[in-house]
């Protein structure tokens, strides 16, 4: 039979393991105690007592350490099952935006298609204008000499349209 408690007295802490079995059992356990210790703990004292209360049996030692140990696992392993809840709807969510990269690649790429276009027409429209100038260069340098006449001889020919349409 085994048991073994952490406690606190006064300003030290100790740990108290109560054993019980046969005699060699005990004492090579014991001896182990005195000579080997955990990985950096330290010790100022190791006594030994006689104990007449009940120990435990190691298998229920065993289920006890497991309750007291899930106890504290308990309130971890909740609040890490909240995180993973969370963490699966940012996935769908990820998800749902990685599935409207084709539709987004493929408005992407009509996009670009329009805007070549555009340019080309922005080109034609830009010939088209020169295109006009000049044209109207020509009527301007056409009007010009008419601008000479007098302005008698400009109401006359107007007079004579206004006849030949009927307006008079």
């Amino acid at each position: 039979m085994f048991e073994a408690h952490n406690t606190e007295s006064d300003s030290n802490q100790e740990v108290l393991v109560f054993v019980d079995g046969e005699d060699k059992a005990v004492e090579a356990f014991c001896a182990l105690a005195k000579t080997k210790r955990p990985a950096r703990s330290e010790s100022s004292n190791i006594a030994f007592e006689e104990f007449d209360g009940d120990i435990m049996k190691i298998g229920e030692y065993a289920q006890f350490c497991s309750t007291v140990q899930l106890n504290k696992a308990i309130p971890v392993l909740l609040d890490m099952r909240d995180d993973l809840k969370e963490m699966k709807g940012d996935i769908k969510a990820v998800r749902k935006n990685t599935d409207m990269i084709p539709q987004i690649s493929e408005d992407i790429k009509e996009m670009k298609t329009d805007i070549k276009e555009m340019k080309t027409d922005i080109k034609e429209m830009k010939t088209d204008i020169k295109e006009m100038k000049e044209d109207l260069k020509g009527l301007r340098d056409d009007i010009q000499p008419g601008y000479g006449t007098s302005f008698r001889q400009v109401q006359s020919d107007v007079r004579a349209i206004k006849q030949q349409l009927g307006m008079l």
